[in-house]
């Protein structure tokens, strides 16, 4: 059985997607009919029920995946395949407190707040008030608004926080902030950036050097999907080829030494010694 306050993910017979925090008292209007949360919440997660005019939908728990791509949008979202690494990169984990600037519509906000958990703090700064009110609208559609502090601010004048764990910025002029993030991420704190141009991403890196940035990495992910048929395996016949240049970097202090990103490292397991 499905508690009370869960959030729930519906699909319909064509694939549509309706997401509701469980309250047993609603009833669901959709195209297909009417459906009692009530029997939602007896008939539980990976269950099917019918609507009051026999369309048959599933439950499912919903992933952070399908939260990022309920969002709804009008800005261009981050993909979840770039929102992995950013979460690995910034080692973004539970009681985390992390600044974003950028929020959009919301969907790298989603999985921060995903990831933080209940201790943690995501502060979302959006300079323009429409997409600061729709990013709030879709954390509060997850049921995740509560970690999170949205910040309607242009971020020129600086942070209002201090000693964040990481700090991420998806904004169309990064170097026109640098100067601002030593005094709100912790010394040696992870930073990152996206970038739609090659152009842009040289003038963050000649900006960057100038700063106290260290462990400087600069990537892109690609994802190539298959068809998922047996007998005609092969790859889909579309592909997102390009979505955006992601930066990571440490901050340092006057006294670090620089520590190059490629370097190798050597690890030592119960006795077994094997390169990275």
């Amino acid at each position: 059985m499905i508690k009370p306050g869960q959030l729930v993910m519906l699909v319909s017979p064509k694939g549509k997607r309706y997401f509701r925090i469980l309250n047993p008292e609603e009833i669901i209007n959709t195209n297909d009919g009417q459906l009692q949360m009530q029997n939602i919440m007896e008939k539980g997660f990976g269950s099917t029920l019918d609507t009051h005019l026999g369309r048959t939908y599933t439950v499912f728990k919903p992933t952070l995946y399908d939260l990022i791509k309920s969002v709804k949008r009008r800005t261009q979202i981050i993909y979840p395949k770039d929102i992995g690494y950013i979460i690995v990169k910034l080692g973004i984990g539970p009681g985390s407190k992390v600044i974003e600037s950028g929020s959009g519509s919301g969907a790298l906000t989603t999985a921060l707040a995903w990831f933080v958990g209940d201790q943690g703090k995501v502060y979302s700064y959006e300079r323009r008030e429409e997409f600061a009110s729709l990013c709030q609208k879709n954390l509060q559609q997850n049921g995740l608004s509560g970690r999170v502090e949205n910040i309607h601010k242009d971020i020129s004048t600086g942070f209002d926080q201090t000693n964040v764990d990481a700090l991420f910025l998806d904004v169309r002029t990064p170097w026109d902030y640098l100067e601002h993030i030593p005094g709100a991420l912790l010394p040696g704190g992870p930073v990152g950036f996206l970038l739609p141009t090659t152009n842009q991403v040289s003038e963050l890196l000649a900006a960057m050097e100038k700063g106290p940035f260290t462990s400087v990495e600069v990537l892109e992910i690609l994802v190539r999907r298959y068809k998922p048929v047996p007998e005609r395996l092969r790859p889909d016949d579309r592909m997102v080829a390009h979505t955006g240049y992601l930066i990571f970097a440490r901050l340092k202090t006057e006294t670090a030494p620089e520590a190059p990103v490629d370097d190798p490292v050597e690890y030592e397991v119960e006795g077994d010694e094997f390169d990275c």
